[in-house]
């Protein structure tokens, strides 16, 4: 039977899904990770601290899903980029499973003592659940945008001469410093959805004004790092969209400034960076109007103009190789067949309505502000 879509459309309509599984699961895991990350500075009294923790409580495990949707795209779809970036950045990524295996066990084993030393403990295995994924997801991608020391051989076999050290270099370091921000300002946002008025609410408006003008000033940064930091690849010579997947078929140099070649071409996604700063500001105007939705609103734009920012500018590098571009792995020569991404689309266009209409649906059944009342006679609470 002859597949409706050729094999470009596909290849593109799977960039995009993947853009959507990415942003989705800093939408809705990025606020949970926020919130613990906020957990030691907003709340002092273990009073405080649960109303922190059933903030999110309700909903961290669905919202944690989107994160294996992400991985399970980028093996289905582009298997190379899923097996050269995940045993590359393996100890980084070992470091961050460690980290989300702490947010279960903290929730779940809190209140088994009364003991404040041993709440305490728990508490802080919350806040590095929430920290140090968001940190190293954002080194992750400012590794991504500088290239991944990789180089394949005839045989398309990777070679990865990169350390956990050498993850951490100043820019990557900048990346990850406005992950912390972006997603510390959304676990903000949430707060002033879900919580009562009171002290904690007042300490999250606070830190979430000090990681909204962050969260600017370390995006606009980046935009300079790469506009002049020399950052950026390119192709060269005929490149066909719906050729075989092969690294080698194709040309990549790098190519200082290359990252901005898109917003040259295609105008309209400057839109994109453009909401990456507004969405902090609307965030910072409705702190100080006391507006809670604006606040989340504006986190959820800026997330969201943050991440398409990276994506667009890369387009359509998935993972340039600083160490043998010609080994960089793109939109076009590292997917998967014609037929595999076709079924995959079809699961997906019955699946995901699905995910997103329950989401819905289990967000509108919890909507409600979470009180210092209910903490304390609620049996169902963390």
């Amino acid at each position: 039977m002859p597949i409706p879509l050729d094999y470009e459309t596909l290849r593109l309509i799977w960039w995009l899904l993947l853009g959507v599984l990415l942003i989705g699961f800093a939408l809705t895991d990025g606020f949970d990770m926020g919130v613990a990350a906020l957990l030691p500075v907003v709340a002092r009294t273990d009073e405080e601290r649960r109303l922190v923790i059933n903030s999110i409580g309700a909903t961290w495990e669905g919202n944690q899903v989107w994160f294996i949707l992400g991985g399970g795209a980028i093996f289905a779809a582009w298997p190379h980029v899923y097996a050269i970036s995940f045993s590359g950045f393996y100890l980084a990524m070992f470091v961050v499973l460690v980290a989300l295996i702490l947010r279960p066990v903290g929730f779940k084993y809190r209140s088994k003592k009364a003991d404040p030393a041993w709440r305490r403990m728990w508490d802080w295995a919350l806040f590095v659940g929430g920290f140090v994924p968001a940190l190293v997801f954002g080194v992750a991608v400012g590794n991504v945008l500088l290239g991944v020391p990789f180089r394949l051989d005839s045989d398309l076999r990777a070679t990865y001469a990169g350390g956990l050290l050498d993850l951490f270099s100043p820019f990557a370091l900048l990346a990850g410093l406005l992950s912390v921000a972006m997603l510390v300002l959304h676990g903000a946002g949430w707060l002033a959805l879900k919580i009562e008025e009171g002290p904690v609410l007042a300490r999250a408006r606070r830190w979430g004004v000090g990681a909204a003008l962050a969260s600017i000033v370390l995006f606009g940064l980046g935009g300079l790092f790469v506009a002049y930091g020399g950052l950026g690849y390119r192709l060269e010579g005929v490149v066909d969209p719906s050729g075989p997947s092969n690294p080698f078929l194709t040309k990549a140099v790098a190519a200082p400034g290359a990252w901005l070649d898109n917003y040259a071409s295609a105008p309209k996604t400057l839109l994109a960076p453009l909401i990456g700063f507004l969405g902090p500001v609307m965030a910072l105007v409705g702190i100080w109007r006391r507006a809670d939705l604006p606040v989340f609103l504006g986190s959820s734009l800026g997330a969201f103009g943050i991440i398409a920012t990276a994506g667009l500018s890369m387009f359509p590098f998935l993972l340039p190789s600083s160490l043998d571009p010609a080994s960089s792995l793109t939109v076009w020569n590292a997917s998967s067949s014609h037929l595999t991404m076709w079924i995959m689309l079809l699961a997906t266009l019955f699946l995901l309505p699905l995910v997103l209409l329950y989401t819905a649906w289990v967000f509108r059944v919890l909507f409600g502000r979470i009180t210092t009342e209910a903490v304390r006679t609620n049996p169902d609470f963390y």
